[in-house]
Protein backbone atom coordinates (compact mmCIF):
# COMPACT_ATOMS: atom_id res chain seq x y z
CA UNK A 1 0.00 0.00 0.00
CA UNK A 2 1.08 3.37 -0.97
CA UNK A 3 1.69 5.97 1.76
CA UNK A 4 0.77 9.52 0.73
CA UNK A 5 1.71 12.42 2.76
CA UNK A 6 -0.73 14.76 3.25
CA UNK A 7 -1.61 18.15 5.05
CA UNK A 8 -4.39 19.45 7.40
CA UNK A 9 -6.07 23.12 7.77
CA UNK A 10 -3.70 23.41 10.43
CA UNK A 11 -0.41 22.73 8.76
CA UNK A 12 2.24 25.18 9.51
CA UNK A 13 3.22 26.88 5.89
CA UNK A 14 6.48 28.21 5.09
CA UNK A 15 8.81 28.73 2.09
CA UNK A 16 11.62 30.46 -0.39
CA UNK A 17 11.00 33.36 -2.06
CA UNK A 18 13.10 34.68 -5.10
CA UNK A 19 13.17 35.59 -9.04
CA UNK A 20 13.48 32.60 -10.47
CA UNK A 21 13.01 30.33 -8.37
CA UNK A 22 12.59 26.90 -10.22
CA UNK A 23 16.33 25.95 -9.56
CA UNK A 24 16.09 26.05 -5.71
CA UNK A 25 17.04 23.32 -3.93
CA UNK A 26 14.95 24.52 -0.77
CA UNK A 27 11.65 22.99 -1.07
CA UNK A 28 13.32 19.56 -1.69
CA UNK A 29 15.95 20.23 0.89
CA UNK A 30 12.78 21.61 3.58
CA UNK A 31 10.59 18.75 2.36
CA UNK A 32 12.64 15.83 3.57
CA UNK A 33 12.78 17.32 6.88
CA UNK A 34 8.97 17.68 7.30
CA UNK A 35 8.73 14.42 5.68
CA UNK A 36 11.32 12.71 8.27
CA UNK A 37 9.78 14.53 11.38
CA UNK A 38 6.81 13.69 10.43
CA UNK A 39 5.18 17.53 10.54
CA UNK A 40 2.21 18.78 9.67
CA UNK A 41 3.30 21.29 7.42
CA UNK A 42 4.33 22.35 3.81
CA UNK A 43 7.44 24.33 2.22
CA UNK A 44 6.77 25.76 -1.18
CA UNK A 45 8.67 27.94 -3.53
CA UNK A 46 7.22 31.07 -3.88
CA UNK A 47 8.30 33.16 -7.40
CA UNK A 48 8.40 36.69 -6.96
CA UNK A 49 9.77 39.49 -8.96
CA UNK A 50 11.87 42.37 -7.36
CA UNK A 51 8.85 44.66 -7.85
CA UNK A 52 6.72 42.72 -6.31
CA UNK A 53 9.12 41.34 -3.24
CA UNK A 54 7.82 44.30 -0.86
CA UNK A 55 4.07 43.33 -1.11
CA UNK A 56 4.78 39.90 -1.06
CA UNK A 57 7.41 40.06 2.21
CA UNK A 58 4.50 42.02 3.47
CA UNK A 59 1.58 39.48 2.88
CA UNK A 60 3.32 36.92 4.61
CA UNK A 61 1.35 37.29 7.83
CA UNK A 62 -2.30 37.82 6.72
CA UNK A 63 -1.46 34.47 4.09
CA UNK A 64 -0.67 32.37 7.50
CA UNK A 65 3.16 32.60 6.33
CA UNK A 66 5.21 31.67 9.65
CA UNK A 67 8.12 32.86 7.78
CA UNK A 68 10.05 32.55 4.70
CA UNK A 69 14.03 31.88 2.90
CA UNK A 70 14.61 34.85 0.59
CA UNK A 71 17.12 34.37 -1.84
CA UNK A 72 18.39 36.40 -5.08
CA UNK A 73 17.87 38.83 -6.16
CA UNK A 74 15.78 39.76 -3.20
CA UNK A 75 18.28 39.59 0.02
CA UNK A 76 18.43 43.37 0.40
CA UNK A 77 14.95 43.97 -0.46
CA UNK A 78 13.74 41.98 2.31
CA UNK A 79 16.54 43.92 4.29
CA UNK A 80 14.94 46.99 3.99
CA UNK A 81 11.19 45.60 4.30
CA UNK A 82 11.22 43.96 7.59
CA UNK A 83 10.44 45.41 10.88
CA UNK A 84 12.78 44.09 13.16
CA UNK A 85 16.60 42.70 12.46
CA UNK A 86 18.87 40.69 14.23
CA UNK A 87 22.39 41.97 14.66
CA UNK A 88 24.25 39.56 12.04
CA UNK A 89 21.46 40.21 9.26
CA UNK A 90 22.43 44.21 9.89
CA UNK A 91 26.04 43.59 9.70
CA UNK A 92 25.86 41.31 6.62
CA UNK A 93 23.52 43.97 5.13
CA UNK A 94 20.78 41.31 3.69
CA UNK A 95 18.19 39.00 4.84
CA UNK A 96 17.73 35.57 3.41
CA UNK A 97 15.56 34.73 6.76
CA UNK A 98 12.37 35.80 8.08
CA UNK A 99 10.30 34.62 10.64
CA UNK A 100 6.67 36.20 11.60
CA UNK A 101 6.97 37.09 14.86
CA UNK A 102 3.57 35.97 17.31
CA UNK A 103 2.74 39.99 17.28
CA UNK A 104 2.51 39.95 13.42
CA UNK A 105 6.16 41.90 12.99
CA UNK A 106 8.49 40.32 10.24
CA UNK A 107 11.66 39.41 11.86
CA UNK A 108 15.14 39.19 9.65
CA UNK A 109 18.14 36.71 10.19
CA UNK A 110 20.85 35.70 7.73
CA UNK A 111 22.31 32.36 8.19
CA UNK A 112 24.30 32.29 5.49
CA UNK A 113 27.21 32.88 7.66
CA UNK A 114 26.20 29.89 10.38
CA UNK A 115 25.98 27.52 7.42
CA UNK A 116 29.35 28.42 6.33
CA UNK A 117 30.81 28.02 9.66
CA UNK A 118 28.57 24.77 9.97
CA UNK A 119 29.59 23.10 7.39
CA UNK A 120 33.44 23.57 7.68
CA UNK A 121 33.18 22.18 11.29
CA UNK A 122 31.17 19.10 10.22
CA UNK A 123 33.76 18.19 7.07
CA UNK A 124 36.94 18.97 9.64
CA UNK A 125 35.89 18.65 12.60
CA UNK A 126 39.62 19.86 13.78
CA UNK A 127 39.27 23.20 12.16
CA UNK A 128 39.45 26.65 14.14
CA UNK A 129 38.76 30.30 12.68
CA UNK A 130 41.38 31.38 15.17
CA UNK A 131 44.05 28.56 13.94
CA UNK A 132 45.78 32.00 11.25
CA UNK A 133 44.65 34.27 8.20
CA UNK A 134 42.07 33.32 6.06
CA UNK A 135 42.06 33.94 2.42
CA UNK A 136 38.34 35.32 0.65
CA UNK A 137 38.05 35.29 -2.86
CA UNK A 138 35.29 37.09 -4.40
CA UNK A 139 33.03 40.56 -3.38
CA UNK A 140 29.62 39.44 -3.43
CA UNK A 141 26.68 39.10 -0.80
CA UNK A 142 28.26 35.39 -0.21
CA UNK A 143 31.41 36.71 0.36
CA UNK A 144 30.21 39.28 2.50
CA UNK A 145 28.74 36.61 5.05
CA UNK A 146 31.81 34.53 4.90
CA UNK A 147 33.93 37.74 6.29
CA UNK A 148 31.72 38.14 9.32
CA UNK A 149 31.32 34.73 9.97
CA UNK A 150 35.07 34.34 10.12
CA UNK A 151 35.45 37.45 12.07
CA UNK A 152 33.06 36.83 14.59
CA UNK A 153 34.64 32.99 14.89
CA UNK A 154 37.97 34.95 15.45
CA UNK A 155 39.89 34.70 12.19
CA UNK A 156 43.06 36.69 13.35
CA UNK A 157 42.94 38.67 9.75
CA UNK A 158 41.01 38.01 6.07
CA UNK A 159 42.48 39.02 2.88
CA UNK A 160 39.77 39.86 0.58
CA UNK A 161 40.86 39.19 -3.17
CA UNK A 162 38.84 40.20 -6.09
CA UNK A 163 39.13 40.89 -9.81
CA UNK A 164 38.13 44.45 -9.31
CA UNK A 165 39.48 45.85 -6.34
CA UNK A 166 37.17 48.60 -5.76
CA UNK A 167 34.83 46.06 -5.03
CA UNK A 168 36.47 44.65 -2.55
CA UNK A 169 37.85 47.92 -1.76
CA UNK A 170 33.86 48.76 -1.05
CA UNK A 171 32.82 45.86 0.61
CA UNK A 172 35.61 46.14 3.46
CA UNK A 173 34.54 49.62 4.00
CA UNK A 174 30.89 48.59 4.30
CA UNK A 175 31.66 46.02 6.72
CA UNK A 176 33.62 48.86 9.04
CA UNK A 177 31.04 51.16 8.65
CA UNK A 178 28.45 48.85 9.87
CA UNK A 179 30.75 47.97 12.98
CA UNK A 180 32.67 44.70 11.75
CA UNK A 181 35.60 44.44 13.83
CA UNK A 182 38.97 42.35 12.39
CA UNK A 183 41.48 43.06 10.01
CA UNK A 184 40.20 43.20 6.84
CA UNK A 185 43.00 43.14 3.89
CA UNK A 186 42.14 44.25 0.66
CA UNK A 187 44.90 42.14 -1.85
CA UNK A 188 45.41 42.94 -5.61
CA UNK A 189 43.90 40.47 -7.98
CA UNK A 190 47.87 40.55 -9.71
CA UNK A 191 49.04 39.71 -5.66
CA UNK A 192 46.36 36.71 -5.36
CA UNK A 193 49.53 34.25 -5.31
CA UNK A 194 51.49 35.58 -2.54
CA UNK A 195 48.64 36.24 -0.49
CA UNK A 196 48.26 32.38 0.43
CA UNK A 197 51.36 32.69 2.04
CA UNK A 198 50.80 31.18 5.80
CA UNK A 199 47.20 31.39 5.88
CA UNK A 200 45.01 28.22 7.46
CA UNK A 201 41.76 28.91 4.94
CA UNK A 202 40.97 29.33 1.54
CA UNK A 203 37.42 30.30 0.43
CA UNK A 204 36.14 30.67 -3.09
CA UNK A 205 32.79 32.74 -3.21
CA UNK A 206 32.70 33.21 -6.85
CA UNK A 207 30.73 31.04 -9.36
CA UNK A 208 34.32 29.88 -10.93
CA UNK A 209 34.51 26.31 -11.24
CA UNK A 210 30.64 25.82 -11.04
CA UNK A 211 29.14 23.78 -13.98
CA UNK A 212 29.54 25.41 -17.40
CA UNK A 213 31.84 28.47 -15.83
CA UNK A 214 35.65 28.49 -16.05
CA UNK A 215 38.05 26.91 -13.45
CA UNK A 216 39.14 29.88 -11.01
CA UNK A 217 42.38 31.36 -11.80
CA UNK A 218 44.09 30.62 -8.99
CA UNK A 219 47.70 28.99 -8.51
CA UNK A 220 48.04 27.44 -4.65
CA UNK A 221 51.82 26.99 -5.03
CA UNK A 222 51.95 29.37 -2.10
CA UNK A 223 49.62 27.66 -0.09
CA UNK A 224 50.70 25.92 3.24
CA UNK A 225 49.18 22.11 2.50
CA UNK A 226 48.09 22.54 6.04
CA UNK A 227 45.63 24.73 4.83
CA UNK A 228 41.98 24.23 4.52
CA UNK A 229 40.33 24.69 1.15
CA UNK A 230 36.52 25.24 0.58
CA UNK A 231 34.34 26.32 -2.50
CA UNK A 232 30.87 27.11 -1.65
CA UNK A 233 29.46 25.63 -5.32
CA UNK A 234 28.11 22.32 -5.01
CA UNK A 235 27.86 21.73 -9.04
CA UNK A 236 29.98 19.86 -9.18
CA UNK A 237 30.54 18.68 -6.09
CA UNK A 238 34.07 18.29 -6.53
CA UNK A 239 35.14 22.04 -8.47
CA UNK A 240 38.85 22.27 -9.89
CA UNK A 241 40.05 23.93 -7.09
CA UNK A 242 38.53 21.14 -4.63
CA UNK A 243 40.42 18.68 -6.78
CA UNK A 244 43.54 20.54 -7.04
CA UNK A 245 43.85 20.76 -3.48
CA UNK A 246 43.10 17.68 -2.65
CA UNK A 247 45.57 16.32 -4.74
CA UNK A 248 48.37 18.67 -3.33
CA UNK A 249 47.44 17.58 0.56
CA UNK A 250 45.29 19.92 1.81
CA UNK A 251 42.23 19.20 3.91
CA UNK A 252 39.00 20.53 1.71
CA UNK A 253 35.15 20.85 2.51
CA UNK A 254 32.60 20.98 -0.43
CA UNK A 255 30.12 23.92 -0.68
CA UNK A 256 26.62 21.40 -0.54
CA UNK A 257 26.61 21.55 3.19
CA UNK A 258 26.61 25.59 3.76
CA UNK A 259 23.08 25.37 1.91
CA UNK A 260 21.63 22.62 4.35
CA UNK A 261 23.25 24.35 7.52
CA UNK A 262 22.14 27.18 6.97
CA UNK A 263 18.94 26.05 6.40
CA UNK A 264 18.61 24.33 9.57
CA UNK A 265 17.63 27.66 12.10
CA UNK A 266 14.39 28.51 9.98
CA UNK A 267 13.71 25.31 9.79
CA UNK A 268 13.41 25.19 13.46
CA UNK A 269 12.20 28.57 14.12
CA UNK A 270 9.10 27.90 11.70
CA UNK A 271 8.22 24.14 12.46
CA UNK A 272 9.79 24.24 15.87
CA UNK A 273 12.27 21.10 15.66
CA UNK A 274 16.04 21.25 15.14
CA UNK A 275 16.85 19.30 12.27
CA UNK A 276 19.96 17.29 11.38
CA UNK A 277 22.23 17.16 8.49
CA UNK A 278 22.56 13.89 7.88
CA UNK A 279 24.14 11.85 4.47
CA UNK A 280 21.23 10.79 3.51
CA UNK A 281 19.67 13.85 3.66
CA UNK A 282 22.46 15.26 1.35
CA UNK A 283 22.00 12.41 -1.28
CA UNK A 284 18.36 13.61 -1.44
CA UNK A 285 18.97 17.02 -1.96
CA UNK A 286 21.48 16.22 -4.36
CA UNK A 287 19.38 13.81 -6.82
CA UNK A 288 16.95 16.45 -7.11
Amino acid sequence: MTTVRTITGKAKLAGVMGWPIGHSRSPRLHGWWLQHYGIDGAYVPLAVAPERAEQAIRALPALGFRGCNVTVPLKEIAFRTVDRLDDTARRMGAVNTIVVAEDGALEGGNTDGFGFLENLRAEQPDWTAERGPAVVVGAGGAARAVVVALLDAGAPEVRLINRTRTRAEELAADLAAVGVTGAVTVVDWVSRETALDGVALLVNTTTQGMAGQPALDLSLRALPVSALVNDIVYVPLETPLLAEAGARGNPVAGGIGMLLHQARPGFKAWFGVEPQVTAELTRFVLEG
